[in-house]
């Protein structure tokens, strides 16, 4: 999935995440920080929700079932992923990946994982800390190759 991609879905599910939350256009184009007018216009297809825009969505709303049933459980890593694209950050300890991810790859303690409903990919080293993500799984295998 690509950036614009994440937005098509997001304004196509903006009407109802906001029904969704029982919230009206002007409470829900407040707490995007964006105008009624802009709201309506999305909501509407005549205007599509820009990136950062998205991104407050999908953070504030992240408990939506509208959203989940769309993008995934954890669509908060794929949202990441694409944000972090292209950027070499250090990331936290996971779990490992016990329900959301299939192990593509294992070697020298190292394992790269695949997403089950956003397909993308990130690499674990053996404590479990995600070294990369991205949506192409050659770029993790060359980081792989370059860090071993």
């Amino acid at each position: 999935m690509t950036r614009e991609e994440l937005v098509s879905e997001v304004n196509t599910r903006l009407k109802l995440v906001r029904t969704e939350y029982g919230l009206t256009q002007d409470k829900m184009a407040a707490i995007l920080g964006i105008s009624k007018k802009t709201l309506v216009e999305s909501e509407k297809g005549r205007r599509s929700l820009g990136w950062t825009e998205t991104v407050a969505l999908t953070a504030i709303f992240a408990e939506s079932t509208i959203l989940k049933d769309a993008l995934g459980e954890d669509f908060a890593q794929m949202v990441s992923a694409l944000a972090l694209k292209d950027v070499d950050v250090t990331y936290p300890t996971t779990m490992g990946g016990k329900v959301w991810w299939r192990d593509v790859k294992k070697t020298k303690g190292y394992k790269i994982q695949q997403n089950l409903i956003s397909n993308h990919y990130r690499l674990l080293d053996d404590a479990d800390r995600r070294l990369m993500s991205s949506f192409d799984l050659k770029a993790v295998e060359n980081y792989l190759e370059e860090i071993i």
